[in-house]
């Protein structure tokens, strides 16, 4: 296993309390992210109904998935053998039955039927028909959205998870490098885009790396001014400006960067927009210590690109660590004004402060953690605009 039993247990407490504080009696866990944060569950097994449900007066959780799931829960998870209880294939995308129908079946033979049920309600795992299925099973039900309950929990790392999310900045440095070699006036985005994903889930002999959460992001030209393009089979040009947004995985636990770079030479703009950037993160990081909230290190970095005449509309960051598709951020934390959370050590966050223009964009970005009296960049890679000549 990734952590020692012991760990695995401190986090059940810890949801626990949080349940308790909700008033949650049964917790009823979608989002892979969190089965694997409290068991160790790790399979490609997502697309399908999947849950582990937390009952607050039983000692383990309980995995519930497909049949030939079963399997991966013995091999990844800590759970004992009684505590993994499978679902027939004949639930699997059917018109008629529904695994929600499972659980229902489960919950009434536990006689927690009655009791307040938390459902993650807001996931990407958890449909309209999860939420129909289950009322039509159990309409005197209370039910109760803790679509972050476990999230929260998550929010504070261990030094293990730290260990990991450092070993996955490491990988994506590597990457990152990688994508930089692999970027040249006539090459195609698919191939640049295949080159760097093989350097992520190669990682180094002493450690591997794992898939990324979200696929490389490599948008060139006028798609710099839109962030969440990926690649296609588009020659590269010169002087085209080229965003990389990519993370390291390790064991799960992600370490995002973007880096923007150019195919020959930057214009003003462009080169003057990556200066403020960098102002901005350094001011940022040379700022940020334990107890200040949220926004007022958004304010940091507002004030120091409002000296330059740039504004950014959009967060300037979120919570990031443990994640499966299709995203690497904990749905927590994030940087912008009237986020109040208070800044503790070992949360961990991307830190990107991308600004997008109508033709054209600049993202420069950094995993952080909060240390005891200040913060640190968990990986080491120039941040200057790099021209490619």
């Amino acid at each position: 296993m990734d952590f020692t039993i012991d760990e695995y247990k401190m986090r059940i407490n810890r949801t626990k309390q949080k349940m308790q504080e909700r008033g949650i009696e049964v917790l009823i866990i979608t989002n892979p992210s969190n089965m694997n944060y409290l068991t160790g569950y790790n399979a490609w097994s997502f697309y399908v109904p999947q849950f582990i449900i937390l009952t607050i007066d039983e000692d383990d959780p309980t995995w519930i998935g497909r049949e030939m799931d079963a399997n991966s829960a013995k091999l990844t998870s800590w759970l004992k053998e009684e505590s993994i209880v499978p679902y027939s294939d004949d639930y699997v995308q059917s018109e008629f039955k529904h695994p929600m129908h499972f659980v229902a079946d489960f919950l009434i033979k536990r006689n927690v039927e009655q009791k307040t049920v938390g459902v993650e309600m807001e996931t990407h795992f958890f449909s309209a028909r999860f939420y129909k299925e289950f009322i039509w099973m159990l309409p005197e039900t209370k039910i109760e959205d803790a679509s972050v309950l476990v999230n929260w929990v998550r929010l504070v790392k261990s030094d293990q998870e730290i260990n990991y999310m450092k070993k996955a900045a490491k990988i994506v440095e590597k990457a990152m490098q990688v994508g930089y070699e692999s970027l040249n006036v006539g090459a195609r985005g698919c191939d640049v885009a295949a080159e760097i994903m093989r350097a992520q889930i190669k990682g180094f002999e002493e450690f591997g790396g794992d898939y990324s959460a979200i696929v490389p992001l490599i948008p060139a030209g006028e798609e710099t001014s839109a962030p969440h393009m990926t690649w296609s089979e588009r020659r590269y040009k010169k002087n085209d400006p080229v965003i990389i947004e990519i993370a390291g995985c390790h064991k799960r636990y992600h370490s995002p960067m973007a880096r923007t770079m150019v195919l020959g030479e930057a214009n003003d703009k462009l080169l003057d927009l990556s200066k403020v950037i960098n102002y901005g993160i350094e001011e940022v990081i040379h700022c940020t210590q334990p107890g200040m909230t949220s926004e007022q290190i958004e304010e940091v970095f507002r004030k120091t690109i409002k000296k330059h005449g740039i504004i950014k509309d959009s967060r300037l960051g979120y919570s990031v660590g443990l994640s499966y598709p299709p995203d690497w951020g904990e749905h927590t934390v994030s940087i912008r004004n009237g986020d109040k959370t208070v800044i503790e050590p070992n949360m961990t966050f991307h830190f990107i402060p991308g600004i997008w223009y109508e033709n054209y964009g600049c993202e420069i970005s950094e995993t952080i953690r909060i240390t005891d009296n200040g913060c640190e960049t968990l990986a080491n890679f120039p941040r200057d605009l790099y021209m490619k000549k």
